[in-house]
């Protein structure tokens, strides 16, 4: 575990700032001593006392990021840290896609947050100095569902490569973070057709459970702290177990 000042004197920025996971890597990053830059769609969003600095801006709306990144980088500086959070997806098979929910998820998963990304990641390697880290998804591992977001996720992975080759020697480290499942809002949907749904889902999970929040913002912080500084371009699971074998094989075929 960090220290206490692990991030003292550092800037952190970090979208999604306001939804589940979003608000234990604030929480996380300010009790370890960042001042924390918040990005979300709204004002509303931003509230926690955690943040220093609020943007507002739609990663599906390309005018609204590129206002932004200006005004975060004239009123902020340049970040010693960019934690890129937020997603969403809502198209959770093949059958649920159309040309205008491909064109979302990818817009908003990939297109979004690189157009935001890439002026910020471009001013650290100016700089000399700087980490990355990217939330993804298992879904870009493996198929678990939600096909146009795990594509979406998939160019993450590849992008957060792209820079930890080719921006290594300028003083940048990029990583990924593939969560699992999360108990956050996002499965209030779910939970609100079949209540019995969580139960189900654990018998996936070798842990025997989902992680948490508070389990994925710690792997975010390892990876974005001094304590990873000679990893670069690594995708770290977060999944309770999930992607690294099918358990009910085990318990259904093997031990039947």
């Amino acid at each position: 575990m960090g220290s206490k000042a692990e991030f003292e004197g550092k800037t952190i920025v970090v979208t999604g700032a306001g939804g589940g996971l979003g608000s234990a890597i604030v929480e996380l990053m300010a009790e370890r001593g960042a001042r924390i830059v918040g990005c979300d769609q709204s004002m509303e969003a931003l509230a926690s006392p955690h943040i220093a600095s609020r943007h507002v801006f739609n990663l599906l709306d390309r005018a609204s990021i590129e206002a932004a990144i200006p005004v975060l980088l004239d009123k902020d500086g340049v970040p010693d840290i960019l934690i890129n959070n937020a997603g969403w997806t809502r198209a959770e098979t093949l059958k649920a896609l159309t040309a205008d929910r491909i064109e979302q998820e990818l817009d908003l998963n990939l297109t979004g947050v690189m157009t935001f990304a890439d002026p910020l990641i471009k001013a650290m390697a100016k700089r000399g100095s700087g980490s990355v880290v990217f939330v993804s998804s298992v879904n870009a591992v493996a198929h678990f569902g939600n096909p146009a977001y795990a594509a979406a996720k998939a160019g993450i992975n590849a992008y957060a490569k792209s820079i930890a080759v080719e921006l290594g020697r300028a003083g940048l480290r990029a990583n990924v973070v593939c969560p699992g499942s999360i108990r956050t809002a996002a499965w209030d949907h779910r939970l609100a057709k079949d209540p019995e749904i969580l139960g189900r889902l654990k018998r996936l999970y070798p842990l025997g459970r989902i992680v948490n929040a508070s389990e994925v913002a710690e792997a975010i912080a390892f990876l974005a702290s001094e304590r990873a500084s000679g990893i670069t371009g690594a995708v770290l699971p977060v999944d309770a177990g999930l992607t690294a074998g099918y358990l009910p094989f085990i318990d259904d075929i093997l031990g039947a």
